[in-house]
């Protein structure tokens, strides 16, 4: 009990500290899992256990907002399969320069060829744990982002099948009846309450039929909670079923970031050797991302903001050099290198990724520009003429704002929103919708020298967006009115002094509407 309690102190004090400095706080979980490591506290009994769980909730649940057509997007698979092939070769020849300068001990090529492999994945649970942060899993980058994870998760699993681990049993052809069992309890999902059993169902999903079921027939477990997800993904329940395990799947992945970093206790010649292979192949990560991104027409923001994330080393970098020490290739001691180059990239890609906005805006006006008629088409600026009024962010509040501002308004209003599927209902509604990255400069600038908006409302559900949105506004020269909503008094605050003509505290609202129908009855 008191290694649970010291773990969970130095969990609570690091993070707070992170929050504090305005970083990720899973900063702060990383750092405090290198501090109990560096004390030699090991994780407690079941630490990793619930550290699992917490993985497997969260492809689970980027399963319910995951596009599985994205998958098939060039822009998906080639960058995917383009990278891949480009990382192994300039991580098998880092590794060859650092045997050759006497860092480290290489057995031959295939220590350099497996080594490249392993360290040209990128991380899931951190990618998908920042995309989530942002709200961004469900926009065109960050679902760009999570089919080439995808893409990367399945090379690696074909890989371990194939070289170690359980073979893959003959029983897998049984998990199409996945298909028919999902038809029934989607059905299932209909009838249950909106208390503490969607919790409980939507765990028992992820762990069931998602988890168990593939990992019994020898295919990672985690890729099942992922495939069940988007089985649900096209229920009416599912983003309700995603935000009730939001707390649930919250804590257990601070056991995650725990044992990444209680896992790595290196030598200095160890962690020296795994600080050189971020400081150049992190680098090389992010230039090769933005150059096939690029290549395949995506916009600069785009790529950059689509290589921010995916730059950083993987679990699966750990584990692909775990079966390579296990089938002799390759010494110990890179087992040890490669999950401490793992902690520390994930802790730069952290750290970079908290500032990504402003470093996307720097970056895009390095890179040469872009023509866009050649660009994806879902990719291209929004045209925005035509419109008196802008809602950004079409959750319920924006939609609320929408149907009134259009039917007792008479206003022409447009809606925009950057989560594809929410889009996708929206149109099928009927609503004059974009899909858009509201805080992309390029957008700002284009809605403004369209000369037709006068009004903006910024809707979105977190208050760091809502800020930036209108920080775009002022740089673009906007002169028209801002509304907006906020959660708490200081939000309400801030957005005032920041020129927002009308702020609408959401709660305080709601309060002040139900006392008004009270009054109403009474009379």
């Amino acid at each position: 009990m008191n290694d649970i309690a010291l773990t969970l102190i130095a969990a609570a004090a690091f993070g707070t500290v992170a929050h504090v400095m305005r970083v990720p706080a899973l900063v702060g979980f990383l750092v405090a899992g290198f501090v109990l490591g560096g004390v030699h506290i090991e994780p407690f009994p079941g630490l990793e256990e619930l550290a699992a769980v917490g993985v497997t909730l969260l492809l689970f649940t980027i399963g319910l907002k995951f596009d599985v057509r994205s998958l098939l997007r060039p822009e998906a698979y080639g960058t995917a399969s383009l990278h891949l092939a480009f990382s192994v070769l300039v991580g098998a020849g880092v590794v060859g320069a650092a045997g050759a300068m006497g860092l480290a001990a290489v057995d031959g090529w295939r220590t350099l060829v497996l080594m490249g492999f392993a360290l040209s994945f990128s991380s899931t649970v951190l990618c998908m744990k920042v995309l989530e942060e942002r709200s961004d899993d469900g926009s065109f980058y960050g679902q760009t982002a999570i089919a080439i994870l995808v893409f990367q998760d399945l090379t690696a699993v074909a890989f371990i099948t194939a070289t170690g681990g359980d073979p893959l049993s003959p029983w897998a052809l049984a998990l199409v009846l996945i298909l028919p069992l999902a038809w029934l309890l989607r059905h299932v999902l209909d009838r249950i309450g909106h208390d503490e059993l969607v919790v409980l169902f939507g765990v028992a999903m992820a762990l069931g039929p998602g988890y168990f079921a593939f990992e019994a027939v020898g295919i990672k477990g985690d890729l099942g909670a992922l495939v069940m997800g988007v089985l649900f993904a096209s229920h009416p329940r599912a983003l309700e079923m995603s935000k009730a395990l939001f707390s649930v799947k919250e804590l257990f992945l601070v056991g995650f970031f725990l044992t990444i970093g209680m896992g790595s206790s290196p030598t200095w010649a160890d962690a020296t050797l795994a600080v050189v292979l971020c400081l150049v192949l992190l680098p090389l990560t992010f230039i090769g991302f933005v150059v096939l991104g690029r290549a395949f027409g995506l916009r600069n923001r785009t790529t950059i903001r689509m290589g921010l994330v995916l730059s950083n080393f993987s679990e699966f970098s750990i584990i692909v050099t775990a079966v390579g020490v296990t089938s002799g290739l390759m010494p110990e001691r890179w087992l040890t290198v490669v999950a401490f180059a793992v902690a520390v990239s994930m802790v730069v890609s952290s750290l970079l990724n908290a500032h990504g906005l402003r470093l996307t805006s720097v970056l895009s006006e390095v890179l040469p520009a872009q023509d866009p008629a050649r660009l994806r088409h879902s990719d291209r600026p929004i045209d925005t003429s035509g419109s008196d009024v802008v809602v950004l962010g079409m959750g319920r509040v924006g939609r609320a704002a929408y149907e009134r501002l259009t039917h007792e308004g008479q206003m022409s209003v447009l809606g925009i929103d950057n989560d594809h599927a929410v889009i996708t209902r929206l149109e099928e509604d009927g609503l004059n919708v974009l899909e858009g990255d509201a805080t992309d400069l390029e957008f700002w600038t284009r809605l403004v020298s369209g000369g037709f908006v006068t009004t903006v409302v910024l809707a979105m559900a977190f208050h760091d967006s809502n800020a930036f949105a209108l920080d775009q506004l002022r740089d673009a020269g906007f002169d028209g009115r801002i509304v907006a909503v906020a959660q708490h008094p200081d939000q309400v605050a801030h957005l005032s002094e920041g020129g927002v003509h009308a702020v609408l505290n959401i709660y305080a609202g709601a309060g002040r509407s139900l006392a008004a129908l009270a009054m109403q009855l009474s009379e």
